[in-house]
């Protein structure tokens, strides 16, 4: 039976140094991957913020349909006050009466200051001229029966337009019926208000 030799003191040197050496090259490749590691989460991070901002972007930049109206706050006044300077034509937001307008067909004008608090609850007003034909007209209820719960349809005198359709804060005005619009305008702008409650 062999019995190892007991190493001779150059030996353990050699040893040592051979087993500290191997200690060191461990070492800094768990650095070197810990390094890696760490370039590859904060590349992702960097990739994923650059991804979301870009969203954000093309967000803002394919905006919901019509113009953007700046918003008159949302205070009631009493039935029968002076009425408001709107900021648009027809009024998009600002003080208005305590009750809204119900959502339905027209064949009457409405009081702004109640369509006013129908679009703080989520709604669609599409007002028209009265001189409007009578094709356009029928198109034009078609939508708001179609819609009834979250739809006002209504003529308006005041219109320097044919045809406009407003939301919260937006406004479009057409020269010309346009269904697929108008579809889109109530798709992407019903609700977005301080108290969201069309249906």
């Amino acid at each position: 039976m062999d019995t190892e030799q007991p190493l001779t003191k150059k030996e353990r040197r050699q040893k040592r140094r051979e087993e500290r050496k191997a200690m060191r090259t461990i070492q800094q490749k768990k650095t070197s991957q810990q390094r890696t590691g760490k370039w590859i989460v904060t590349l992702c991070v960097i990739g994923l913020s650059i991804y979301v901002f870009s969203l954000l972007v093309s967000q803002t930049r394919t905006s919901r349909p019509g113009e953007s109206i700046a918003i008159q706050g949302r205070e009631h006044i009493p039935i029968g006050s002076p009425s408001p300077e709107y900021n648009s034509n027809p009024p998009t937001s600002g003080p208005h009466y305590v009750k809204a307008t119900n959502w339905g067909v027209y064949q009457e004008e409405l009081q702004d200051e109640n369509l006013v608090h129908s679009l703080e609850h989520g709604g669609i007003w599409i007002s028209y001229q009265p001189n409007i034909d009578e094709e356009t007209k029928e198109q034009l209820e078609a939508i708001g029966k179609t819609h009834s719960g979250s739809v006002v349809v209504s003529p308006r005198s005041a219109n320097d337009s044919p045809i406009a359709i407003a939301s919260w804060g937006r406004l479009e005005k057409l020269i010309e019926f346009d269904e697929e619009d108008i579809i889109e305008f109530i798709k992407r702008n019903k609700n977005r208000s301080p108290e969201p409650f069309a249906q």
